[in-house]
């Protein structure tokens, strides 16, 4: 083992949240720890870019404050959170349908019993849902058959006209799928974190999460710029043909690169997602509250300035509207079209600011689905990310305190820790 700055015991390879969740746990631990990040940046798909005075996130994102890895490794109140409506704004042919958490906002109660958003029985239904899975606990919710989300929706009671208005719009834009194919079991975990948490975005942006995670390491644990070209027998060589040596390595890269390094690996299909960034003069909606479409024509869209204030200059306003796939000719202009609809509002003065095409955006998470795996993949030789649990920040944090733990029992069962 050399020493000096080549020194480590565990290498991990990424610095997106599920690598550097892995890192702080191990270093908790007393291990040595290097982090190696291809880009020049932590935070992997979670990063925040300024353009031309706008601040834009790489797709768009949001935090749950309700994920218990968020809880244990997150001082809150130093990402500055800014929250969301809790509640959502469905465009349907008859007009904008506001649906609005009456647990939060009892004032809001009266205007969901109008029936204009749902029946009696399906509100019924819904309560049953909600309140099942915000107060059972979750190895109740883990043990349940799994099916799709569509089916576990009919098993519940809810009307397919529901379902249509309601569910399937929002549904597709958490997912990044529109036949509502995700396992019933994820959309049971993360409904319930929806309910008792809190949906926001730092002041700072998205990326300023794997920027917190960072903090937390000493000075020179993560390279920056310096990617790894392949595993070998005694730990990884970079692209420029430097080997450096560990007992353990974990990969913790984004999915394009795990084939390369670990091609024994079996991952899942990804969501390809595409953001377009506008900016207008004027917010069209004048509220921090995400919008969807019941044409299904987008994902969803938001206002990101009327959430975050400095996410655009004064006198301005950034919006955000993400679609399924990639950006293709005409796609911008048929969105234009799309979003006067829904917003009520001409967008013929609106400037495209940027797209941002994330191809590796989620992971398919069709049933049956397990929540979690293990890491190891041979001896010495790790992989965390959401692919092995959920897709989500919970399942990548989760991944990497998995990851960690795992590589401390082989360490110490070989007398090497």
């Amino acid at each position: 083992m050399s020493s000096g700055l080549d020194a480590a015991d565990v290498l991990v390879v990424g610095a997106g949240v599920a690598g550097l969740a892995c890192a702080r746990d191990l270093l908790a631990a007393g291990m040595r720890v290097r982090v190696m990040e291809a880009g020049d940046a932590v935070g992997g798909r979670m990063r925040s870019d300024r353009v031309g005075g706008f601040l834009v996130d790489r797709g768009f994102q949001v935090f749950n404050t309700a994920y218990p890895q968020v809880r244990r490794r997150f001082d809150l109140k130093k990402l500055r959170l800014r929250p969301f409506t809790p509640g959502f704004l469905v465009h349907t042919p008859t007009g904008r349908l506001s649906f609005n958490d009456p647990t939060r906002r009892p004032r809001t109660l009266p205007e969901l019993l109008s029936g204009r958003l749902a029946g009696r029985r399906d509100l019924a239904a819904l309560g049953l849902l909600s309140a099942r899975d915000m107060l059972l606990p979750p190895a109740w919710l883990k043990r349940r058959p799994d099916t799709t989300a569509r089916t576990a929706f009919a098993d519940a009671g809810i009307s397919e006209a529901f379902v249509e208005r309601f569910f399937r719009p929002f549904v597709s834009g958490v997912f990044l799928e529109e036949e509502l194919e995700t396992s019933a079991r994820v959309f049971h975990m993360v409904w319930r974190s929806m309910l008792r948490g809190t949906i926001c975005l730092p002041t700072e942006g998205i990326g300023a999460v794997p920027q917190a995670l960072a903090t937390g390491l000493p000075e020179g644990a993560v390279q920056l710029e310096t990617p790894v070209a392949e595993l070998t027998a005694d730990g990884v060589l970079t692209t420029e043909g430097r080997e450096i040596p560990a007992r353990a390595v974990v990969v913790a890269t984004g999915p394009g690169s795990v084939p390369t390094l670990l091609p024994e690996v079996t991952l899942p299909a990804y969501r390809t997602v595409t953001t377009y960034y506008h900016v207008a003069p004027r917010s069209p909606l004048g509220e921090p509250t995400l919008l969807v479409d019941a044409h299904r024509r987008f994902l969803n869209t938001c206002v990101l300035s009327d959430v975050v204030p400095g996410y655009a200059p004064p006198g301005h306003a950034l919006i955000a509207t993400s679609v399924t796939g990639r950006d293709r000719r005409g796609r911008e202009h048929e969105l234009r079209t799309a979003l006067a609809d829904a917003y009520g509002t001409g967008t013929e003065g609106w400037d495209l600011v940027t797209v941002r095409t994330i191809e590796d955006a989620l992971p398919a998470m069709a049933p049956p689905q397990t929540l979690t795996r293990t890491t190891r993949v041979a001896p010495g030789r790790y992989v965390c990310g959401d692919h092995r649990a959920t897709g989500s920040t919970q399942g990548a944090l989760a991944s990497g305190a998995r990851a960690a733990r795992e590589v401390l029992h082989d360490l110490r069962r070989h007398g090497m820790a």
